[in-house]
């Protein structure tokens, strides 16, 4: 048998990783954007978002604190990386994507004004349109160092258009809150 405080790291892994991206989150608003640090501890903070979801799954531990703190973390994670990266992505992208983000951020908040009155309380879907989002717009920084960076930029955020888009939909379809739910074509899988 594992000793009592061995067990609660165990028990608790997830959320330790979790708690480690909020941390590099934290460390990128002190670092310069594009640079070899940066990178580095941009991607190590990345690695976590996928380890906390793994260990939790692995160690048996998922939990409702689990997700909201997966939740909270990736929220820090890209407000940093927006108020790092804006200005230089600001500087490199036209005008155009500025735009077609700002619609795709008013679908994602219908998305979640949707699902506040309905289910009255916050609720955020990790579909797999949600984390094909999630990794396209992660990419980011890597793709402004390519010389095709605009039409990348602008694939990601179509990926964000189409996850939004579905996001407002299974809301608005949903008679309750299923945290499991995985896409439209995927609703009755995460229900049954």
């Amino acid at each position: 048998a594992l000793p009592i405080c061995k067990m609660k790291i165990y028990r608790n892994i997830a959320d330790i990783i979790t708690g480690l991206r909020i941390c590099g989150a934290i460390a990128l608003l002190f670092l310069v954007p594009l640079s070899s640090v940066y990178y580095i501890v941009y991607t190590l903070t990345g690695l976590t978002d996928v380890l906390d979801g793994w260990a939790a799954r692995k160690s048996g531990t998922e939990s409702d604190f689990g997700a909201k703190l997966d939740s909270v973390a990736d929220l820090i994670f890209y407000t940093v990386m927006l108020i790092r990266l804006f200005p230089v992505m600001y500087e490199m992208l036209p005008h155009a994507i500025w735009w077609f983000l700002g619609a795709v951020l008013f679908l994602r908040l219908c998305a979640y004004a949707t699902a506040a009155v309905k289910y009255r309380r916050f609720a955020s879907l990790h579909t797999y349109l949600n984390k094909a989002t999630g990794f396209a717009v992660f990419l980011i920084p890597y793709y402004l160092a390519l010389p095709c960076y605009t039409v990348l930029c602008f694939a990601a955020c179509t990926i964000a258009a189409f996850s939004s888009a579905e996001e407002l939909i299974l809301h608005i379809m949903a008679k309750e809150y299923n945290a499991k739910t995985k896409g439209i074509f995927f609703r009755n899988n995460a229900e049954g």
